[in-house]
Order: C-alpha cells, then structure tokens, then sequence
C-alpha cells in the first residue's frame, strides 16, 4: 500500500507534492499524473512546475502568493482521485532508438550482463526489447532516467568510477537506464550505445524528451551505427505518439 501523499513548503519558492520517500511505479506514476492535472488549473501564481521520481514541485512566489490558499487548491486536486492507480496522461512519445550493444562502444555489457546473472546474448535481449518510461530529466539538460526494467536488473553502480563515457551512451544499474547528455564520468555500467541527442539548444524544443515519455532501444550493428552519427539528429530514432 502507497503511502499518503505529503505536501511541503520550500521555503519561499513554492510547494513540493510528494507521492513516495522511494521510486515504485505508482509513485512515479502518481507524480506525472497529478503535475498534469496541475497544469491544467493554470492557476496564475504558478509559474512552473517540475517532478522527480515521486514528487511534484509546484513554483510559486510565496512572499506575494497566499501559501495556505495555494496548499489548499493542491489538497483539493489531491482529493479528486486516487493518483497512484491513475492513467497515464496521453499525448505522450514513444521512442525507439537503435542501440549498439557491447563491443569497444560499450565495453560493459558483459560485466553487466554478469552481475545481473544473464549471458550477453539475454542480456541483450532483454535490454532491447524492454518499454521504459521517462522517470524524470535532471543531472544534464534533457538528461532522462529511465524505467524500470525487470528486477534482474537491479544490479548496484560501480565501487568505482569509469572517468568518462560519450554523449549517447546507454548506461544502467538499480533497475535504470541513462542516456547520456555528453561526455561525463559515471558509476552505472556503459551496456549500449545510440546516436540520440537529449539536448540541441539550437532547437526549437531543446529537450528531446519529457517525462511520461517511453523508449524502447533495438539493436543495431556497429555497421549501422556508423551511418547514425551525423550531428544534430536524433541518430534515427523513430516516434510515434502514444494516445
């Protein structure tokens, strides 16, 4: 059983909606569901809304803005349903983005592969056939975590850290996936690499992705992979809107 949702004061730039101390499907769920209801209100004090795992952050200017009224209009959403068996918010995207597997590209599909009891060719299997939501963006401009896979997957990140890993790289550990903005250092294990781009700020929408959105990451060959690259593109990732 969920626990009951907890609203909070952030000092005195809004309110945070929390659905979960935890990420669980429900809470995530829960959280993209009630920030589109949010939106929906347009209530004019609110200037923007954003989420995590579990939570909603609902930005108002409290020092001009009634925060006992504001926390009011929240409870009363709250009320109208239960969130954490609610739908889905439709207009949503599905992504299916190719994805080399191992080899010098991402070295750590194996030892991944491993750790979660698999062979590489399951390991593969199960990787690019899984449906995983967008959680939430952060860390990176754009940057998504994604999920969950199947509990075989909640392997632990690296004791240590790999010192850098490429933009498009596809990394995983507690039952996640990553796909990296740019080249950074992490600790989840480097199982796959794409061509996508999370973030053109010459684009019109920069964020390639929002969260609620799904990916699904097909495998490709290295061949294939290396007429993906060209900049600027979503390295041939098709879409297709979820209704």
């Amino acid at each position: 059983m969920s626990a009951p949702p907890t609203i909070a004061r952030v000092g005195l730039t809004g309110l945070l909606v929390s659905f979960g101390s935890a990420m669980s499907e429900p809470a995530n769920r829960a959280a993209l569901a009630f920030r589109t209801a949010v939106e929906a209100e347009d209530w004019p004090e609110v200037s923007e809304t954003m989420m995590s795992l579990v939570s909603v952050f609902v930005a108002v200017d409290l020092v001009t803005a009634p925060a006992e009224e504001i926390e009011a209009r929240l409870r009363e959403v709250l009320a109208r349903q239960d969130w954490y068996a609610a739908e889905l918010p439709s207009g949503r995207t599905l992504w299916h983005v190719p994805t080399v597997y191992g080899t010098d590209l991402a070295p750590q599909l194996e030892e991944a592969a491993e750790v979660a009891g698999l062979d590489p060719d399951e390991a593969i299997r199960q990787l690019s056939t899984a449906r995983v939501r967008v959680l939430t963006l952060g860390f990176a401009p754009g940057q998504p975590y994604l999920g969950e896979l199947p509990e075989v997957w909640n392997i632990p990140r690296q004791q240590g850290l790999t010192k850098s890993v490429p933009r498009g790289a596809l990394v995983t550990a507690i039952r996640q996936l990553i796909i990296f903005t740019g080249p950074t250092p992490t600790g989840w294990r480097h199982v796959g690499q794409t061509a996508f781009r999370n973030f053109n700020q010459q684009a019109e929408v920069p964020f390639a992705l929002s969260p609620g959105d799904e990916l699904v990451f097909p495998a490709i060959d290295r061949a294939a992979f290396d007429k993906l690259s060209a900049p600027n593109s979503y390295g041939a990732a098709e879409r297709e809107v979820i209704a």
